[in-house]
Order: C-alpha cells, then sequence, then structure tokens
C-alpha cells in the first residue's frame, strides 16, 4: 500500500506534539483533592501471543473481492472515510471525509471530494493528471503515466495527494495485501452494514490491522476498518463505500473539467517541501517559471 508509514508517522508525530501541548496547559502542579482521586494504574493491554494463521475461507473471500474489484472495466461508488486525530486532551476526535469516485480502466480517473474540510477535484484522462481547488480557483495539470496505479504513485510522490480507497481501485487488490501477509480469519456475517449482508474478515498485513466487510453475494467491500499495530494509541481509520455502479457506462468528458482548466494555473509541489533559500529575492535558473503555461499543461 501506498501510504501506510506516512500514515503511522503522522499519526505518532500529532500525539506527541498534542500529549506535550496538553501537558504544558495543565502545569506541574495536581490540586484535586486526595478523596477525589482515584488510584494511579497505568493501562496495559492484553496481548495474547498468537502464532500468524492464514485461514483458507479469510484468503477466499479476500481473493473473491479483489478479483470482482480488478475485473471491472469501470465503476463508481462513494467514499466516506472517517480517521482519528489526537487532540491536546491526548484523547482522538473524529475527522470525516467523502468524495465521489467514478473510474474506467485501466487509464482514468476522477474524485470529486466534496466535505468534510476543503473540496477538491482530481482528474486524470490517461494523458494528464489534475489537481484543483474550487474554493480557491486554482489548478495544477502535469503530463500522467499511461495507467491508474502508476499516476497515483506520481500523484502522491510529487504533490503528497492520496486517496485512502487506493487498494480498491488499484489493478491488482490482493497483491498489496499478499505482500505481507502475516494473519487473516474469518470473523462472521453482518445483516448491518452496508444494507446487505456482508463477510467479515481481519487480516494483518504490512503492520496494519484491518477488519473487512465484503458483500457475500457480489462481493464488493462495504467498510474497512484499519489500525496500526505499532500506533501506541491505536487510532482508527474507517472507510465505507456505497452506491456503487460496476461496468456502467461512463461518457469520456467525465474526467475533465472545462471549469478547473481555467482556473489559475500552480504546479504539482509538496506541502512538506523545503522552502528554497533566502536570496536577494530574484529567482535563478533553477527555480525560474514561464508565465505561460508549458506544453504539458
Amino acid at each position: 500500500m501506498i501510504i501506510r508509514c506516512k500514515y503511522f508517522g503522522e499519526a505518532l508525530l500529532m500525539s506527541l506534539v498534542a500529549l506535550s501541548m496538553f501537558a504544558g496547559a495543565t502545569g506541574a502542579q495536581d490540586t484535586t483533592p486526595l478523596a477525589r482521586k482515584k488510584p494511579t494504574q497505568k493501562y496495559k493491554p492484553a496481548v495474547t501471543q498468537t502464532k500468524p494463521v492464514l485461514e483458507p475461507k479469510a484468503i477466499d473471500l479476500l481473493k473473491a473481492a479483489s478479483s470482482r474489484l480488478a475485473a471491472a472495466h469501470s465503476m463508481s461508488f462513494t467514499a466516506v472515510v472517517t480517521y482519528d486525530s489526537p487532540s491536546r486532551l491526548g484523547i482522538p476526535l473524529a475527522y470525516t471525509t467523502k468524495s465521489d469516485v467514478i473510474l474506467q480502466r485501466p487509464d482514468k480517473l476522477r474524485v470529486i471530494t466534496s466535505g468534510d474540510g476543503p473540496a477538491s477535484e482530481f482528474y486524470y484522462d490517461g494523458k494528464t493528471m489534475m489537481a484543483y481547488s474550487p474554493a480557491e480557483e486554482m489548478v495544477a495539470i502535469a503530463d500522467a503515466p499511461p495507467n491508474i496505479d502508476e499516476t497515483m504513485e506520481v500523484a502522491y510522490h510529487t504533490a503528497a495527494i492520496y486517496f485512502p480507497f487506493d487498494d480498491v481501485i488499484v489493478s491488482d487488490p490482493y497483491k498489496d495485501i499478499a505482500e505481507d501477509l502475516r494473519r487473516a480469519f474469518y470473523i462472521g456475517q453482518s445483516i448491518v452494514v452496508g444494507g446487505t449482508t456482508t463477510d467479515i474478515v481481519a487480516y494483518d498485513s504490512g503492520g496494519v490491522f484491518v477488519e473487512i466487510w465484503i458483500g457475500a453475494e457480489d462481493k464488493l467491500p462495504r467498510m474497512l476498518r484499519a489500525i496500526f499495530v505499532d500506533d501506541p494509541l491505536r487510532l482508527r481509520h474507517q472507510l465505507e463505500l456505497s452506491d456503487w455502479q460496476i461496468d456502467a457506462t461512463v461518457s469520456a468528458d467525465v474526467f475533465g473539467s472545462e471549469k478547473a482548466t481555467a482556473a489559475k494555473r500552480i504546479q504539482f509541489a509538496r506541502p512538506d517541501a523545503p522552502l528554497p533559500p533566502a536570496g536577494n529575492g530574484k529567482p535563478n535558473a533553477a527555480t525560474k517559471t514561464s508565465a505561460k503555461p508549458s506544453k504539458s499543461q
């Protein structure tokens, strides 16, 4: 998976910052009356050492879901992502985003993220990728690789653009899971999630423990919950998938936007990129940019 390490690093850093801010705000003195104090006891979660186990039924379900997604020539769905983020109190708060996704294999993708948080739009038509911010009316456009998998990699490395549902839209979802799969077991069925009967599977892959609800009939994923096993806060990331449309006809103009194309141009860049060194205020040859869009734009 593209961003497992990235998510864990960010979550851990945010946790440490939040805890240090909380400690500074509360001060060193404790004025709570002794009668109201509770015994101090460090919480130590029970750890059960179990041998890695790969249950055949769990593996079959994961492969079936992967095959169902990989075989789709086109698909669309709505993704609602809820993720924990530490607060100043040290207790995580939940934040949510919603994205409407349309793709056509092997080389077309559209992601419209409407809320919560800043709205954004991403378009890929097989030749170029375009990231558009409607509120600021700014757009970044660049040449892109000839398939969705490589384009998502380039988007992440050049601009830190990442979609939490990337494991759903890659060409071979099971390949990423199987690469470092340590445990996989079948839990049972649910008639609650996704408004249908689902099979529940849990698996541990690449340092992430995932619980997934897979449609019993159509083999489409309805919900995933993930925890990084090395995360001391056990922050949860939840992905809900709905409004599935498989192999529906998709118009070519869906994967572009005239409004986005006409917006103010900026370059793709990572938000964590280092700032250029201070100088005399004049750009050097390496940092000069033309006022006109390049041919790739």
